[in-house]
């Protein structure tokens, strides 16, 4: 995704930056990565792992809020993977939106994607990859189309969207018996949403020719 939505040499943000894949993926493909995340020992754990396979090109990791600690460049592309609301809390730090209310996090998360899309350049691309999670009555949030809300009203629509399949593993024993006693299906997929911020014409332009093989071809692409 980050080569078909970018070009070697831009700036990419990642206002979740929970993890390290994403920096150290970008990194190789010679993008220069900024995340923000809350959490300082995350971010260590980040950097060490980044030196050990793209020390030439490291990553920056912002300890932060990202309501509060979005760098003030232009980037050539957003792309970030959100706590699932409550699915996972990650920490017990009151600015975590993952110890927040379904609201409270929705009005929080909203911000975030805002500021997001203010440092996104004109005609460009973002992607946030959600899935839809439960509330404790069993009633999904609807977090999916409340994230295509947010970026829709930050100012960014929604141009492309893909299944990404996860392993299914342990899934069917996990789900038994909430399906018995409620109906409830397994999820077993996310799914990945690509905004444009203005001209999507101009947005491709900006990516410059497709980095990955044989996507030339028609047989080969896909939604």
């Amino acid at each position: 995704l980050i080569q078909l939505v970018s070009n070697p040499g831009d700036l990419v943000l990642d206002p979740f930056a929970g993890g390290s894949v994403r920096g150290i993926v970008a990194a190789v493909l010679g993008r220069h990565y900024t995340g923000i995340d809350l959490r300082p020992e995350q971010i260590a754990a980040n950097v060490e792992q980044a030196q050990a396979i793209t020390s030439d090109n490291m990553p920056r990791w912002i300890v932060g809020d990202s309501r509060e600690a979005m760098p003030d460049e232009q980037f050539d592309l957003v792309f970030s993977c959100p706590p699932y609301a409550d699915l996972e809390v990650y920490s017990d730090d009151p600015r975590d939106i993952s110890t927040m209310d379904y609201p409270e996090f929705l009005q929080a998360y909203r911000a975030i994607v805002a500021g997001a899309v203010q440092r996104l350049k004109p005609d460009r691309f973002a992607c946030f990859v959600v899935g839809d999670v439960r509330d404790k009555k069993g009633f999904y949030y609807n977090f999916v189309s409340d994230t295509i809300a947010a970026f829709q009203d930050a100012g960014a629509r929604l141009y492309n969207e893909a299944i990404l399949v996860t392993a299914v593993g342990s899934l069917p024993i996990r789900v038994g018996k909430q399906f018995e006693s409620g109906r409830k299906l397994g999820k077993t997929h996310q799914n990945v949403l690509v905004f444009v911020k203005g001209d999507p014409r101009k947005a491709t332009q900006a990516c410059g020719p497709v980095e990955i093989g044989d996507l030339d071809s028609a047989d080969n692409v896909g939604a």
